[in-house]
Parts: structure tokens; sequence; C-alpha cells
């Protein structure tokens, strides 16, 4: 409730402040309709008395006596004379074309030159052999560098031909030795699969004489087993390692290496197992069991009493 009556209250006073200003607007505008009134052209108007002449002093009167005379009124305008009608235009024929007379020479006066005329020098002739020969020159030069040009982005295209190819033969050449690494790959995992059957099948059989052996009578005399024949086949097995091996530089003459040879009946190994007390560097055991894979098949003929399928072997480096 308060709230609209304080608007009733504002809106009463900016009513009474609008119609104040409407007044003060209409107010201005009459003052200056006032002020600009336009003057008047004929200015103030002029007041007379008659004064009676008698009454004048002596001096007035002579001077109103002294007047000049009035100016007698001007004549009226004469009458302007009529137009005179213009003359008829006659036309008049036309005359017959007379003959040019020829213009005589008239005689000029020629004012001498103060200082003798230049010579212009006369250009020197043109030798058209010489022209001729310099522009067939130029179409010449102009025909061979478009030659040259042309040559050049023949070389340019047969370069990057032939480097094209060589780059296309140089993929089919790697593609090739790649396709030759998988076959040869290929083979020797076919042989190595082979080898390794073959060495199945043998120490079947071995194992199956060594069946036999054990299930046949012993020999007579000392139980059947020669004392030496175990110390020759020892011997036997030294022999054929060191016939296929190539002593490194860095194992001495005379040091030994204990080994471990796994085969089968027939001597072919299975694997190489070298001691850790085995003095030898990785080169020198490296060597060691190349020449023993070298060496198979190991002796076996004549020893087949005294074979054992783990051999102990202390190889001993000596050249031969």
């Amino acid at each position: 409730m308060r709230d609209s009556r304080a608007d009733t209250a504002q809106a009463v006073v900016l009513a009474l402040l609008l119609h104040v200003a409407l007044f003060g607007l209409i107010f201005l505008g009459m003052w200056w309709t006032r002020s600009a009134a336009p003057a008047s052209a004929a200015g103030s108007p002029i007041s007379a008395e008659l004064v009676d002449a008698s009454s004048l002093s002596t001096a007035m009167q002579r001077s109103l006596s002294e007047r000049p005379e009035p100016l007698p009124p001007a004549p009226d305008p004469e009458p302007e004379p009529e137009p005179e009608p213009e003359p008829a235009v006659v036309e008049e024929a036309t005359p017959e074309p007379q003959p040019i007379p020829t213009p005589l020479p008239e005689d000029a006066p020629v004012e001498p030159q103060p200082a003798p005329q230049l010579q212009v020098p006369e250009p020197a002739p043109v030798d058209q052999d010489a022209a001729r020969r310099d522009a067939i020159a130029r179409e010449t030069a102009e025909r061979e560098q478009e030659e040259r040009r042309r040559q050049e982005q023949i070389d340019l295209t047969e370069r990057k031909r032939q480097e094209e190819a060589e780059q296309k033969r140089r993929l089919a050449e790697q593609k090739l030795a790649e396709l030759r690494r998988q076959q040869d790959q290929a083979r020797r995992e076919r042989e190595q699969a082979e080898r390794n059957l073959e060495r199945i099948a043998q120490s079947r059989a071995a194992e199956a004489s060594d069946q036999a052996a054990a299930s046949a009578p012993p020999p007579p005399g000392n139980g059947g087993v020669d004392p030496n024949l175990s110390s020759r086949y020892q011997a036997a097995i030294q022999e054929a390692i060191l016939g296929n091996w190539t002593r490194p530089d860095n194992v001495p003459l005379g040091q030994q290496c204990r080994m471990t040879i796994t085969q089968v009946r027939g001597g072919t190994v299975v694997r190489v197992e070298f001691s850790s007390s085995c003095p030898y560097d990785e080169l020198g055991r490296r060597s060691v069991e190349a020449a023993v894979r070298k060496a198979e098949p190991l002796p076996y003929a004549g020893f087949e009493s005294v074979f054992n399928r783990t051999l102990n072997l202390n190889f001993r480096a000596e050249d031969r």
C-alpha cells in the first residue's frame, strides 16, 4: 500500500514538472516572436506644423526668398516608332566556278645563318649479307639451345627411368635374398630334424643292442672286460677330436679341459657339456665342441663292450 502511494505522489510531481516546462517553452516562444518582428521600411512618420511667414526672422525670410525656382515638369516620352518590315530576301543565282589562279612564288627575304650548319654524317651502308649471316647465326643458336634443352629433358627422364628400374631391381634382389634365406633356414631345419630322427633311431637301436648284450652270457676271463680297452677307447676319442681341432692362440699346450659327451651307439654325438673347472674361455670351448661335431661319428667299432652313452673325457690341448 505504501509503495502505491509513493508511486502516485511521484507521478503527480512529474506531471507538475512537465506542465511547468511546457508553460516555460510557450513563454520563450512568444518572447522570441515579438523580438524577431521585422522593422518597418517606411520609418517613423514625419510631423509638420504650419508657421506664419511674417512671424519668421529677417534672415529666415531672406533665405526663403532666395530659394531657387522649381524645375519644370519633364516632357512626356515620345512614342517608339513602329518597326519597319524586313525586306524580302532574294536568292541570288549560284555563280559559276572560276578557275583557281596559279600561285606565283614570292620572293621572301632569307636571313643569313649566324653559323655554318653542321653536316649530318650519312649512315654507313648496311651490309645485307652480314645482316643475313647474323640472323642465320642467331636462329641457329636459338635452335641449338632449344635442342639442348630438349635433350636435357630427355636425359633427365631417362635418368629417372633408370633410377626407378634400379630401385625395382634392388627390391627384387632383396626379396629374392630373403626368399633364399627362408629356403636355407627351412632346409637347415629339415636337415636338423632328419638328424634328430636318425639319432633317435640310432639311440633306440643302441638301447636294443645293450639289452641284447646284457642278456648274453659274459666271455670267460676278467669278467669278460679287457682292462686296456677302456683306455684305448678314451685315447681313440681324444685322437679323433684332436684331428679336427684348431687350437686357439689363448689355449696353451698341455692344458686340460674336462667335458661330458652324450652319444648314442654308433658314435653320433647328442650333446657336449663343459665342466665349470674347464680353464678354456668361450672361444676355446666353442673350438673344442666344433672339433667334436666334426669328428662324429666317434670311434665305436671294436669298443662296443666299453661303450658309454655319457662319456667323461679330460681333453688335453696338443698339436697335431
